[in-house]
């Protein structure tokens, strides 16, 4: 097993599976060819997400077979602590209209640490990646990449908040006080997915918030987030992917988020 601490060689090759992932996905994407299958969850898969998850097991298994994987379309494998997470094509509503927004997203957690994150957008020609302790970084190339860093902005009314979903606040109870957050701040968008929370990383976004999700929607974003200086936890302040639903800040206004948006009493 590969010890922990130094996560370079990771950051390497989750940067060479999302090359070959790109390539698939990319000659694969044209929406006219794709067959659509709803799951039981009544989300949309195709079989281009399906080669893509299993290109990056199958590469995963050759370079870190001591490692264990968890995948939005074929789950869990092995129980080491080292877990790669994987979401082969998050946006694959956008994927299967021709909306470029959707990105691959690849994971390594050491235990509950985010090691590794890397979100490969193709179709967008970008890619963002982080290692811990390494900073984040934006680019298509490793060699040539440029830094990456949250806003400084520290009040709420000059923030910026992108979000996806509308429904989501509702079936969470929570609209009432996600509507009162986004008439205090200076701007809403719904650049929506895996892109709001790399905004966010590049400063151009203040505020990411989302009310249902799961690990492998978030596990990517967050060493990407924490490398460029933010905070990342669920709407209740659990730090991580771990509580179904995520709130990504450049951390100076993190706390009133997590304030405005939490439940209220009856």
């Amino acid at each position: 097993m590969k010890p922990s601490g130094d996560y370079s060689d990771d950051l390497a090759l989750a940067l060479a599976i999302a090359d070959a992932v790109d390539a698939l996905t990319m000659r694969n994407s044209d929406p006219a060819d794709l067959t659509v299958e709803l799951k039981p969850d009544d989300t949309p898969v195709t079989a281009v997400d399906r080669a893509a998850e299993q290109l990056v097991r199958d590469m995963l298994r050759a370079e870190r077979p001591d490692d264990s994987i968890l995948g939005e379309e074929y789950g869990t494998q092995g129980t080491a602590s080292r877990r790669w997470i994987i979401d082969p094509i998050d946006g694959t509503k956008n994927f299967i209209r021709g909306v470029p927004v959707w990105a691959t997203l690849i994971a390594l957690f050491d235990g509950d640490r985010p090691a590794v994150g890397v979100v490969s957008a193709p179709a967008l020609q970008r890619r963002w990646f982080a290692a811990m302790g390494a900073g984040a970084w934006e680019g298509l190339d490793a060699s040539s990449a440029r830094r990456i860093s949250v806003s400084g902005v520290t009040e709420l009314a000059k923030a910026s908040l992108s979000y996806s979903s509308l429904t989501g606040w509702h079936n969470l109870g929570r609209a009432e006080q996600f509507f009162d957050l986004t008439a205090g701040i200076w701007r809403t968008r719904a650049f929506g997915d895996f892109w709001s929370y790399m905004l966010v990383a590049e400063g151009a976004v203040d505020i990411a918030a989302e009310p249902e999700l799961e690990i492998y929607d978030m596990a990517a974003l967050v060493p990407i987030v924490l490398e460029a200086g933010g905070r990342f936890t669920s709407l209740d302040g659990v730090e991580g992917p771990f509580g179904g639903n995520a709130l990504a800040t450049n951390g100076k206004i993190h706390a009133e988020c997590l304030a405005a948006l939490a439940p209220r009493l009856p």
